[in-house]
């Protein structure tokens, strides 16, 4: 069974019901109980004009990658996000697998860990919230050298509960 670190983001369509509908997801593939870091609030990356809600939630399964990657992606459609979109726009729901236990993959559709991962605080802080000894399975870094390497954001962490 992995352990899988997955990134939450969501501006459109009442953000924090949107993030609240894909933790319940998360829970129902999710084979024990799973890590839920605080809700952040970031300014967002790209052309969107509105702050994006924030979260990392850590499950543990026995899918494979694809298998994961295949229901996140539907999971996403589900929630309202269309299969082709601008990259870095406004979102009702994005998953993302940020890392896979210790794996390293690199192919056309699925890249682990993330490959932008280390450059969005928006994911590192929540992170480190769930996993304070975290390190990179590429680098091995710390979560809190990779923090510090990140470039800085407005990020806060909200008073949002699950």
């Amino acid at each position: 069974m992995a352990q899988i670190v997955i990134a939450l983001g969501s501006n459109l369509d009442d953000p924090h019901a949107q993030l609240k509908k894909a933790k319940q997801f998360l829970k129902s593939i999710s084979e024990k109980e799973v890590l839920s870091s605080p809700i952040y609030s970031s300014e967002p990356i790209g052309p969107s004009d509105q702050d994006f809600l924030n979260a990392v939630i850590v499950i543990e399964s026995r899918l494979s990658t694809v298998e994961l990657f295949e229901k996140l992606k539907a999971q996403e459609k589900n929630q309202g996000r269309p299969s082709r979109y601008p990259k870095w726009t406004a979102r009702t729901i994005d998953l993302d697998i940020i890392a896979c236990d210790h794996l390293v993959l690199h192919t056309d559709s699925l890249i682990i860990p993330h490959n932008e991962y280390t450059k969005r605080l928006f994911v590192l802080l929540p992170l480190k919230d769930v996993l304070p000894d975290w390190k990179d399975p590429k680098t091995a870094q710390t979560i809190g050298e990779l923090i510090e390497e990140a470039p800085m954001i407005r990020i806060s962490k909200t008073k949002l509960n699950w």
